[in-house]
């Protein structure tokens, strides 16, 4: 993670010293990495970091959560206002407290469905991270076991069908894969 964290880090680190407010999108399916360099970038930068893992309203809602972030935080924040999200309480399956999200300064958007037709446009750098199926389902369900093992499947249609809608390899500035970093094909 330390190569792709640095050259990832340049460019976030080159966006923030060119203004005072941006907004970073990092896009990937489950067990890619996004949420460890999401966590590198943010605490590197001091950008506020949402990660939609936290918006998804349960194991059927990765469009919802996505398009709840889109609508109450990237679109306020491309006016120049604040924006909020609510979090997802997992454990009791209903919405939890809000969080707000500052107006200016840096902010870093991560998970699946995060970078679509219509969020690619609210964001100053947009990232995919990509990682091969076999790795990507070790590393998640090490990380979250029990709890996500009996929904890696649903998931992962949820997923695909949000890739074949909205191609955000296409959309992308950089794809982080693996251990290299290149510019998205257009």
């Amino acid at each position: 993670m330390a190569e792709r964290a640095a050259e990832a880090l340049r460019a976030v680190r080159a966006l923030a010293a060119a203004r005072p407010t941006w907004t970073v999108l990092i896009d990937g399916r489950a067990g890619a990495g996004k949420s460890t360099l999401a966590r590198a970038l943010a605490e590197a930068t001091c950008a506020t970091l949402v990660r939609l893992d936290d918006c998804y309203p349960g194991w059927d809602g990765l469009e919802a959560g996505a398009e709840a972030v889109r609508r109450t935080v990237l679109v306020p924040r491309a006016t120049g206002r604040a924006g909020a999200w609510q979090r997802w309480d997992w454990a009791a399956g209903r919405p939890a407290e809000q969080h707000g999200v500052p107006a200016t300064g840096g902010l870093i958007c991560e998970g699946c469905g995060v970078l679509t037709r219509r969020s690619a446009p609210l964001a100053d750098l947009r990232l995919l991270v990509e990682l091969d199926a076999e790795r990507r389902k070790q590393r998640a369900l090490r990380r979250d076991g029990d709890l996500f093992a009996p929904h890696w499947d649903r998931w992962a249609a949820q997923e695909e069908a949000v890739i074949r809608a909205e191609e955000p390899a296409s959309l992308a500035d950089l794809v982080v894969d693996g251990g290299t970093v290149r510019p998205a094909p257009r």
